[in-house]
């Protein structure tokens, strides 16, 4: 396995769901880490929380991933600080809103083709040039199942992460020829905030997509990411899909019955 003590990961929506136990799984290997976040106070918190657990070093920026400029600006500050990331998990990602096409709001859409599509190119233009001139990095995208089949009222989320299967081969391609890998990871059900931002904060409905089964848990993919992340420099893993066992497909999934009490 690669060894990534010392090393530098930026992991984007590094406050809750994937990106917190990333964070956390990289700290334990002795990785140091930039992370991002959209809520101050949280990032903060984990941010000391990380320096004082683990004695990684730690640069926290708050900023949200659809905000072009303060993309830039942190990379400009990593450059001053002559920090090349030398592994990017671009994680940052919502659902927002399940509705059918003609019944969406177009807020919604918009949040999501923002934070999905454009985010994520946003952090790559920024940060991938400089693993580009080193000739080393890896950037790791988080996608989804529902970039591989589109299911009903998942229309503009489904779009989204179908861009981000495309942009991840594509990116694929445009390094043929540098030791820069990349790789996206793409979730079935998994228990995280997804649900409830997905909902609008409505726990109820949150709450109900995981009942009757063992949904992956957060940790469950931090370690996937860790695996990808420590393959052998002469291994390139383009593309992971992963279920929890209840789960084949968008349409297959089983969930046990509960009986009722006598």
């Amino acid at each position: 396995m690669n060894s990534i003590r010392g090393k530098w990961a930026l992991i984007t929506g590094a406050t809750s769901g994937f990106g917190h136990a990333t964070a956390e799984r990289f700290a334990q290997a002795g990785c140091n880490l930039i992370i991002t976040g959209r809520r101050t106070e949280k990032l903060e918190a984990f941010e000391h929380v990380l320096n004082e657990k683990y004695g990684v070093k730690v640069l926290a920026y708050c900023f949200d991933v659809r905000n072009l400029n303060q993309c830039v600006e942190m990379a400009n500050d990593l450059a001053s600080r002559e920090i090349v990331p030398d592994i990017l998990v671009n994680n940052a990602g919502l659902a927002s809103g399940k509705d059918k096409i003609h019944e969406g709001l177009i807020g919604d859409w918009e949040k999501m083709i923002d934070t999905n599509v454009k985010g994520l190119l946003y952090i790559t233009r920024s940060i991938l040039p400089m693993m580009v001139a080193r000739n080393d990095g890896h950037v790791i995208n988080i996608g989804s199942v529902a970039g591989h089949i589109v299911y009903p009222e998942g229309n503009v989320y489904n779009a989204t992460k179908f861009a981000v299967k495309a942009l991840n081969e594509a990116i694929n391609l445009d390094l043929a020829g540098t030791n820069v890998r990349c790789c996206s990871i793409d979730p079935g059900a998994a228990e995280t905030e997804f649900s409830k931002v997905r909902f609008h904060g409505d726990e109820d409905k949150a709450q109900k997509v995981y009942e009757g089964f063992k949904p992956l848990q957060a940790e469950d993919i931090a370690d996937i990411i860790f695996y990808v992340a420590t393959s052998p420099p002469h291994v390139n893993i383009t593309n992971l899909v992963v279920y929890p066992t209840a789960q084949r497909s968008a349409y297959v999934l089983h969930r046990e019955v509960k009986k009722e009490e006598e």
